[in-house]
């Protein structure tokens, strides 16, 4: 069901990394001032075992020899100094990077937004909801969690190198060429252990997405699920998916973990062999004191920090890496059609204008895949004001035509005009301005009855909503809400789904657009509701060009046109009446739905 096919190709950790160090580019100049606070912080740690080193030899004096104390204490103090001023300066430098990878965060999820709206409708019919669910909340928040780290980390321990590899040279090269011996072990490790930590990492990713798909999913169709008894069989599934995103991430914590305690116990060689090669320099009289000694100690351990941070760095990098990849595959993907250059051409900006409501269908051609075409050769026209009713058994192309028609989808071959002018020349933003729409799933949002109804209008008078309310046979029901249409709905389990049907069509009155889509409108009522619906309807459409979608033909007995499909052509076309003297497919299936009758 799902189609990872695109997340699974970017997850290119090279690549995604780049794109990475690309998109934190507007703030560089925050991440240089972190920087400078780590520089000089590494100045700090780098410089305070030289002063430790003073220190050491001050006390470690003869037993007959007296302790300089004024200058042991003004050593102390600028030993409390310096690693007071390093921790200051790494709080700071955290804490321009924290604020940097929040903006950075806030930017992603603001495109993924954008990006929602900008891909076709196609893209959710191949994609559960909960991947891309979770793509703006666990993909971002790892890639912000570990950017945070690693940013800080990979700098803070380039620099601590680079700073504790100069003093240690300056203080005793061959001490220094003692302790780089352990390097190449080091740098290895890390690539072996890197190698095969970050499949495992991307695994992690793919395999938590599918979760949250199948939990957004169970979650959704709970009661259906309890209906038929299907818990068991849900809950199992889910289990094979939690202990596989287990097994995943023990996998990749398991390798990655293996990374400090390796290069811990391979820094405690260096320590040997500083304080073998240290004695036998002291016994040579090169120099070499207890405090210098001492003071590499201090520098095997700032030397295999680092190495380790870099390590830590490199695993933060590679979850970023693997989350990245599930971003970018999304924010990568193919988006509708530009359409800045595209001017309005039967509406003003303000959405006012005259429409007669012509439209027609010119040899239309449509496929969701090349080879599985749907509709194949489509033609009708439809005069201004006339009611069309489009039916048809399962899978004929009936909500296929809508979505076209609402260029939900766009043509493979042949046309569709509105007033002469060609769908393809006018904006989406104008063609949705143009019709209203009522659709047999319906969509409430938490707030108030008034908001759902008015949803995007807000030049709707008190007397006019009042109208629309009586209009749509709801005005008794709303009126019996504890503070009626201020009614604040947190969820929908109390509002039926007739009412919520009721709501939805409430809401097309409100929008009061020159043409409606109707598909399976009255689909959740019982027929008494119906009834209401139908009369409703009949003056909502008076006037309009209007398409109805129905599996139940009493509701369209009244329409000016009927187009029966079947597999993506029009078989037969006329009104009620006559379709049924016609004796054909439509009289077959209007037969067949009151054959009780």
């Amino acid at each position: 069901m799902m189609g990872h096919g695109s997340m699974r190709a970017s997850a290119n950790g090279k690549g995604n990394i780049k794109n990475l160090i690309k998109a934190l580019a507007p703030y560089k100049i925050n991440i240089l001032i972190s920087l400078l606070f780590i520089a000089f912080s590494t100045v700090l740690s780098v410089y305070a075992p030289q002063v430790f080193s003073k220190f050491t030899d001050e006390i470690a004096v003869p037993a007959n020899a007296v302790i300089d104390l004024q200058k042991v204490a003004k050593l102390s103090v600028i030993l409390i100094v310096f690693y007071g001023s390093n921790a200051v300066c790494n709080y700071a430098a955290n804490f321009i990077m924290v604020t940097v990878t929040q903006k950075y965060a806030r930017g992603i999820r603001s495109n993924i937004s954008r990006k929602i709206n900008a891909v076709p409708l196609g893209y959710f019919d191949s994609h559960q909801y909960g991947d891309t669910l979770s793509i703006i909340t666990n993909d971002v928040d790892t890639i912000t969690q570990s950017v945070d780290q690693a940013v800080s980390m990979f700098f803070s321990s380039a620099f601590m190198l680079t700073g504790v590899l100069i003093a240690m040279f300056v203080t005793a090269w061959q001490m220094a060429l003692t302790v780089l011996l352990i390097v190449p072990l080091m740098l290895i490790l890390i690539m072996i252990i890197t190698k095969i930590a970050l499949p495992q990492f991307q695994k992690n990713q793919q395999y938590l997405a599918e979760l949250n798909g199948t939990v957004e999913e169970n979650y959704t169709g709970h009661s259906v699920i309890q209906a038929f008894n299907a818990g068991e069989r849900t809950t199992a599934h889910f289990e094979k998916q939690n202990s596989r995103l287990r097994a995943s991430v023990f996998k990749a914590q398991a390798v990655a973990g293996l990374m400090m305690p390796a290069m811990t116990f391979i820094s405690y060689f260096a320590y040997a062999a500083v304080c073998v090669v240290g004695g036998l320099l002291m016994n040579g009289g090169a120099g070499v004191t207890f405090g210098t000694i001492s003071a590499f100690l201090l520098y095997i351990n700032l030397f295999q920090s680092p190495m380790s941070q870099m390590a830590q760095a490199m695993n933060s990098l590679q979850m970023a890496a693997a989350a990245a990849g599930r971003i970018y595959g999304f924010t990568e993907q193919e988006e509708l059609s530009d359409e800045t250059g595209k001017q309005r051409k039967l509406l003003s900006d303000d959405g006012k204008g005259e429409i007669r409501g012509e439209v027609e269908f010119k040899n239309v051609r449509f496929g969701y895949t090349p080879d599985k075409i749907i509709i194949s050769d489509f033609s009708a026209k439809i005069l201004p004001g006339m009611k069309v009713a489009i039916v048809g058994p399962t899978g004929a192309g009936k909500t296929t035509l809508v979505n076209l028609l609402m260029r939900f989808y766009e043509l493979d071959g042949g046309d569709i005009t509105i007033d002469g002018v060609s769908i393809k020349d006018m904006p989406r933003s104008e063609i949705h301005d143009i019709f209203g729409m009522v659709l047999q799933d319906t969509w409430m949002f938490e707030g108030t009855i008034k908001e759902n109804i008015l949803f995007s209008k807000t030049d709707v008078s008190k007397e006019r909503l009042d109208g629309i309310l009586k209009e749509a046979g709801i005005s008794h029901y709303i009126n019996t809400l504890p503070n009626g249409l201020d009614y604040y709905m947190e969820n929908e389990s109390n509002i039926s789904g007739g009412q919520k049907q009721l709501i939805t069509i409430a809401r097309a009155m409100a929008e009061n657009s020159p043409l409606l889509i109707l598909d399976e409108a009255t689909s959740n009522v019982d027929t008494r509701t119906e009834e209401i619906i139908q009369t409703a309807m009949d003056r909502l459409t008076q006037g309009r060009t209007s398409f109805v979608i129905a599996h139940r033909l009493s509701t369209i007995k009244n329409a000016d046109l009927i187009l029966v499909m079947r597999d993506g052509n029009i078989i037969e076309q006329g009104n009620h009446e006559e379709l049924i003297k016609l004796n054909g497919f439509y009289a077959g299936l209007y037969n067949s739905q009151f054959a009780g009758e």
